[in-house]
């Protein structure tokens, strides 16, 4: 436990080092600087901040544990993933680059008006004080307590004082990896996180590939790796499914509805993550940095959906709770000193979930709220530390709520189905925003309210939630997302803009695209299909009629 505990302490202080040295002579207190790394981020950066902020263990612990219940069709939400980051490159990212925002509130500013920015900018920031931060504390500190086995290290004291160990332990991590994160956050800006995801990508990526190689040599014995996995394969054989039954948390057929909408939202218009594409040097760095994650998200699958199918096959019987499966995986597979540089590694990755959250949100509020609404007047020197103050403040309120979600059954599932309240009414706005000229302001300011309060009704108000659950949650989001684009169109034609919306270039960056991003995304498309092709079996769908 020693050995585990300083091999954890000491790579973690590792990246925090070497991320300091690296930005130490950045500019901190200019909104650009602060907030958009002063658009010089390369595609090497892009790359790895956008793979470890997506890669936080609400990834690893829960997607995992939806693969320990569910088996290979939970892959969908890495591989799916794959064609709305090749539509990013391709759509989105010179229409966000061509105006020089800095949020999507603002291009929504833009293109209808300062009222659209402002509702924006709330729904946000209500979506992640109150859902996203949460849930990343939750579930790093839920994985952090079977890697290293808190409960041990906290002995018997949390008994004596008349505490749940759990709970305690829980409350613990919570509260320091929140005030770690909020550090690296509020003090280095968007560059320092950048950096540090980078950093911390490198040991996500190789202990990911160690817990794999690892886990499939123990189950081959002496065979190793290859009879690990034929072992797994034929235990498994019907799990081994890129199709979901009707009974899992994925149907095949909610591909194409829900689930392919809320990629599209997280890796288009979803502001913690796509905020580095905003600091890129030039559209073809960006362009470039965005396809090299898609890239890299084809291999999630080994390290995100196989882990939790071995820990079905390893817990058997043992009664475990899913969302537990994978940090007991790692604390038992590993040896002392690999398993603190993989906690390192987790926690690296859930810093960076939240200090990148944490980062979108104080941006969102500085250059949305504060400096538009609040304090029009004010100098750069109060918007930076206008965010500072509102981010220690959310900060704080998202280490209070996390560890109230300990109740949750499923804490991906519950993560998804939250995130549709505010994915696709800002999806569905900013699609037609882009897609028109001529609809109003006032159409999507409908939408966008109407949008979060028909999904909020629909999951919560009986007995329209009996309802939706008969449609299941994804098919529900994919109907309101139709309807709104529906509803945003015919106002379009009802009340139409005076004049047509004409993008202006804003020269913030060179907009000469990347030769070769059409090709790579074509490649990156075909893959994806390749993989579903390779893994299905389309017999599930019909075992119960469906």
């Amino acid at each position: 436990m020693l050995l585990t505990l300083v091999s954890f302490l000491f790579f973690t202080g590792l990246v925090a080092v070497l991320t300091w040295w690296t930005t130490r002579r950045d500019d901190h207190d200019s909104s650009s600087g602060y907030f958009l790394a002063g658009r010089t981020l390369t595609f090497p950066l892009i790359a790895g901040s956008l793979l470890l902020t997506n890669l936080s263990t609400e990834q690893m612990v829960g997607l995992n544990g939806a693969a320990f219940t569910d088996g290979l069709c939970v892959m969908v939400w890495e591989v799916v993933c794959v064609v709305a980051l090749v539509f990013m490159a391709w759509f989105f990212l010179p229409r966000f680059l061509k105006s020089g925002v800095a949020t999507v509130p603002e291009y929504l500013g833009i293109r209808f008006d300062h009222q659209t920015q402002v509702i924006t900018n709330l729904i946000f920031l209500v979506a992640y004080v109150g859902i996203l931060l949460p849930i990343i504390l939750y579930t790093g500190a839920t994985g952090m307590i079977g890697i290293l086995n808190v409960h041990f290290m906290l002995g018997s004291l949390p008994e004596a004082l008349g505490i749940d160990p759990e709970t305690t332990a829980l409350w613990l991590i919570v509260w320091c990896v929140g005030i770690i994160g909020s550090i690296y956050a509020l003090f280095g800006g968007l560059r320092t996180v950048a950096v540090s995801d980078t950093l911390n990508g490198i040991g996500l990526f190789v202990g990911g590939f160690l817990i794999t190689g690892y886990v499939l040599s123990m189950l081959g014995g002496e065979g190793g790796i290859s009879v690990g996995t034929q072992l797994l394969l034929d235990q498994q054989k019907e799990r081994f499914n890129s199709i979901g039954s009707p009974e899992s948390s994925v149907p095949f057929g909610t591909i194409f509805s829900g689930i392919f909408l809320l990629n599209l939202f997280y890796w288009t218009t979803n502001q913690q993550i796509i905020q580095r594409t905003f600091g890129a040097s030039s559209l073809a760095e960006g362009q470039k940095g965005v396809l090299l994650t898609g890239a890299l998200k084809l291999l999630g699958p080994i390290y995100l959906v196989i882990p939790g199918m071995i820990a079905f096959t390893m817990f058997a019987g043992e009664n475990i709770k899913a969302d537990n499966a994978y940090g007991l995986l790692v604390n038992r597979v590993l040896p002392p000193h690999l398993t603190g540089f993989f906690a390192a590694a987790m926690i690296g990755a859930i810093l960076s979930s939240f200090n990148s959250a944490l980062n979108s949100s104080c941006t969102l509020f500085s250059l949305g709220l504060y400096k538009n609404v609040l304090r029009q007047d004010a100098s750069e020197t109060e918007i930076v530390n206008s965010g500072k103050i509102f981010g220690w403040i959310v900060a704080v309120v998202a280490m209070c709520i996390a560890p109230l979600l300990a109740n949750t059954t499923s804490i991906f599932g519950y993560l998804q189905k939250m995130n549709g309240i505010y994915f696709i009414p800002i999806f569905a706005v900013v699609l037609v925003g882009m897609l028109t000229k001529r609809v109003p302001s006032l159409a999507a300011k409908i939408g966008l309210v109407a949008g979060f309060a028909v999904i909020a009704i629909g999951y919560f108000v009986p007995p329209f939630n009996m309802i939706v659950a008969s449609l299941h949650d994804y098919h529900f989001l994919g109907i309101v997302f139709s309807w709104l684009m529906i509803l945003m169109l015919v106002i379009g034609e009802i009340a139409p803009r005076e004049t047509e919306f004409v993008q202006e270039d804003v020269g913030a960056v060179d907009m000469t695209p990347w030769q070769l991003a059409k090709p790579a995304g074509m490649i990156l498309i075909l893959i994806v299909f390749s993989i579903y092709v390779t893994f299905s079996d389309f017999s599930v769908l019909g075992a119960n009629g469906s």
